[in-house]
């Protein structure tokens, strides 16, 4: 067992106070095979009027918060514990017939993977596959684990990582041109190009421990973090982490999937004000091991990292 306490606070600053309209949050881990979420706690500042819980078409669990009355500030605080299994090392029981590129999916699975298949920026497909077709060996039948592994890996050495504070996802084109992104741009990017070689793929919202100093350093600890996961016959969806070049769940913890990132936003709503009213937000994501039976809070190793984002977040007036 493999305990993991997550500590995620997000507060909204405002020169005067504001009303809120419902905010959308998805923090709850997924449970299966190799997570499960023990614990889960989530408090509100101001006092919420309601929250209601439900299940999105992907089956990620989300919760809306109402608000009545006024305040300058807004916070969210959830508490998570969290027993996941780590794979060291990927290890993929492939369908025979998909153990070589390229893969075609059985008529039971096809209609099903159909919308994770089709391209976000058809505009794009053929700059994407020609960029992609690097990562295919000129053999009659490369193995399909070296062709999204060798790209994974590909992403994390030639581009550079940038925590960015604008709102949305950057182009795959954009992120090739620039050679840097954030992980919600490195995610989209692999994601459209192995859709562009035939891949089903989805995009991947959660949190990422950071080990203590001393071993490997992941990028992109300290907030909500994005990979991707692509579908392969026999072993299911696989998560591939191009910001960090990991393979399988490792360090990984899930929280949503779905087709695009815009699906997967971890907390939006708004505010009825002017737009200058709206000071900073600050988000602040603690990943820390837990030993099992500690009782602790905060475990032998830990990531966190503030972020003071000053942002212009679409108020109504």
């Amino acid at each position: 067992m493999s305990l993991y306490r997550i500590i995620h606070t997000t507060t909204y600053r405002y020169r005067r106070p504001v009303t809120f309209d419902a905010h959308r949050l998805m923090f709850r881990p997924r449970d299966s095979f190799d997570q499960k979420l023990i614990s889960s706690s989530l408090r509100v500042w101001p006092t919420h009027s309601a929250i209601r819980w439900s299940h999105d078409v992907f089956g990620n669990c989300v919760a809306e918060v109402s608000f009545s009355g006024t305040a300058q500030e807004l916070r969210f605080e959830t508490n998570l514990l969290v027993d996941h299994t780590p794979d060291a090392a990927p290890h993929f029981t492939i369908d025979q017939e998909a153990l070589s590129y390229p893969v075609h999916y059985s008529p039971e699975e096809a209609p099903d993977l159909a919308s994770t298949i089709a391209q976000q920026f058809p505009e794009d497909a053929y700059e994407l596959q020609n960029w992609a077709r690097q990562f295919v060996s000129t053999s009659d039948r490369p193995k399909t684990t070296n062709v999204l592994m060798t790209m994974c890996y590909g992403i994390r050495e030639a581009f550079a990582y940038q925590r960015r504070t604008e709102h949305g996802t950057q182009s795959p084109l954009a992120t090739l041109k620039y050679k840097r992104g954030s992980c919600r741009d490195f995610a989209l990017l692999m994601m459209e190009a192995v859709r562009s070689l035939g891949f089903a793929a989805r995009f991947v919202t959660g949190y990422l421990y950071v080990p203590a100093r001393g071993h490997a350093t992941n990028l992109g600890g300290g907030s909500t973090h994005a990979w991707c996961q692509v579908y392969l016959p026999g072993a299911g969806w696989v998560e591939f982490d191009p910001t960090n070049g990991i393979v399988g769940n490792r360090d990984l913890i899930r929280v949503a999937v779905a087709r695009e990132p815009r699906q997967a936003v971890p907390l939006s709503g708004s505010y009825h004000g002017a737009r200058s009213d709206f000071l900073d937000m600050d988000v602040r994501v603690n990943v820390t091991y837990e030993p099992p039976g500690s009782g602790q809070r905060s475990g032998q190793a830990s990531s966190v990292i503030t972020e003071n984002l000053r942002r212009e977040c679409g108020p109504k007036v």
